[in-house]
């Protein structure tokens, strides 16, 4: 599938996943930018990334110092090409996946690390 379909699904995804938060988290969640990105095309430019990931975190979570530069600026990353390759085509795995990928990122930005993520059933 081609990547604007695939972006324009992922942000309806995030957008109905973020509406079903509660009010504070939506609004803890309105400081850390999305970012709906292919991983092909930023292989060429950072090599430390792992070529498998479906999403990531990047700069201060919510619980950190203000941040001071624009490299702590909080972000998630979510790899559309291969939460689409990670579901072998299917639409509905597709949906899935963002929204729980989408989910999982967020948990870091509020403070959670990879266990306290997994408990929440977003592993």
């Amino acid at each position: 599938m081609r990547f604007p379909r695939l972006l324009n699904i992922a942000t309806r995804v995030v957008k109905d996943a973020l509406q079903s938060l509660p009010a504070d988290i939506r609004n803890e969640a309105a400081d850390c930018r999305i970012e709906f990105v292919e991983m092909d095309s930023l292989m060429d430019t950072d090599e430390d990334l792992d070529p498998d990931l479906l999403g990531l975190f990047e700069g201060n979570a919510r619980c950190d110092p203000l941040p001071e530069s624009p490299d702590e600026m909080p972000r998630i990353l979510l790899f559309l090409d291969n939460l689409w390759d990670e579901c072998g085509g299917d639409l509905a795995v597709y949906r899935h996946e963002v929204r729980i990928t989408f989910l999982h990122e967020l948990g870091h930005y509020l403070g959670l690390d990879e266990d306290e993520v997994a408990a929440l059933g977003l592993a």
